[in-house]
């Protein structure tokens, strides 16, 4: 029976830092989602917000509201935000005070572990609620060091890599993931942060809560794992951040530890500066400078994929044109334009490795 849950973004559930509501609202879900919790938008359907498709999933001014309105009591509140530096903002943790006491178990992805708040932890004993933090790290004594036997592999691996973090790179692997399986490929994702975790995607690691000895490792056990499950035709590798994101630049490792040799680059045409570091000056470099740090690592960019962040439909679509008649490559929205066309091309490459 698939267990219940509510969502706490309290005032962040339009911006960036609520990815992971977004996700869950979308779907796939580890849990049926009743409602999200954020006094701004109380009253409102969490789909009609997103994307503007309904989804019947409401949102409360808080959890005492939500548990009134509802008619079953969800078994678990989900920390819905991922914000900088894992911090634990005070309105989330008034939330998780009012949910743990209602006897709901805490879900977590943030870097501050709910288990180690004294408080939370208490109250969690007294009302007989279990407390989950998916970014605890795991021993190191069950953590695997990278061998290289994926690449002996013969699935094909494709990593979905961004030219910053909070651009919808999950989105996109989890969209192309769909799109392959109803076009006759067999596609298996590879998640590597809380979000497709909480999705229940069946075969990944928590990447930035993973020492960095292990982390290669660690991707390489998912990949070998979801090999041996399924042998699909292609494994989609879910990016986290940018290749060249100050604050935390990551993606080589699906390229060189992951054997993906295909990547699909998703970009925000109208974000000038990586995420949180405007004050800074540290701008977002060009799309094709990227794909040649790519090219020099082993793999090659297929398609580019856009987050209209800052843009309406206009002037996504004259960054669209030129983005595509400069790099001679497919550029498309996956929300608005669906990936058919990156099917194909994924298609042709399979054809091509028989």
């Amino acid at each position: 029976m698939t267990k219940s849950a509510v969502i706490l973004t309290n005032g962040m559930f339009v911006t960036p830092f609520a990815k992971t509501t977004h996700g869950l609202v979308r779907g796939p879900s580890r849990y049926e989602i009743l409602g999200v919790i954020d006094p701004p938008f109380a009253g409102q359907d969490a789909g009609i917000l997103i994307d503007g498709r309904p989804r019947n999933i409401p949102i409360f001014t808080s959890v005492s509201a939500c548990l009134e309105a509802l008619d079953d009591t969800p078994d678990y509140c989900i920390v819905g935000v991922a914000t900088v530096g894992g911090v634990l903002p005070p309105a989330i943790r008034e939330g998780l005070l009012e949910a743990v006491k209602a006897g709901l178990s805490l879900i977590n992805g943030l870097h501050r572990l709910l288990a180690d708040d004294v408080e939370l932890a208490e109250l969690a004993r007294q009302h007989g609620a279990q407390i989950i933090d998916i970014r605890r790290p795991k021993p190191v004594d069950e953590l695997r060091f990278w061998t290289g036997e994926v690449l002996r592999l013969s699935s094909t691996r494709i990593a979905v890599l961004g030219t910053d973090c909070a651009l919808g790179k999950r989105t996109t692997c989890e969209l192309l993931r769909q799109a392959c399986q109803e076009n006759g490929i067999s596609a298996e994702m590879i998640y590597t942060g809380q979000t497709g975790w909480l999705q229940g995607t069946p075969h990944g690691f928590i990447f930035d809560a993973t020492p960095n000895d292990f982390v290669c490792g660690e991707l390489e056990r998912a990949i070998l794992d979801c090999h041996e499950a399924t042998a699909p035709d292609v494994i989609l590798l879910e990016g986290q951040s940018g290749l060249r994101n100050p604050s935390g630049p990551c993606g080589s490792e699906l390229i060189l530890a992951g054997g993906a040799d295909a990547v699909i680059l998703q970009h925000a045409p109208g974000r000038e500066f990586y995420e949180d570091l405007e004050e800074l000056g540290c701008r977002i470099p060009p799309v094709s400078e990227e794909i040649g740090i790519i090219r020099l690592m082993g793999a090659e960019v297929i398609a580019v994929t856009l987050n209209h962040e800052n843009l309406d439909e206009e002037q996504l679509r004259t960054e669209q044109s030129k983005l595509q008649a400069e790099l001679n490559a497919p550029v498309v929205h996956p929300l608005w334009d669906g990936l058919s066309e990156i099917v194909e091309l994924v298609r042709r490459r399979l054809t091509a490795r028989a």
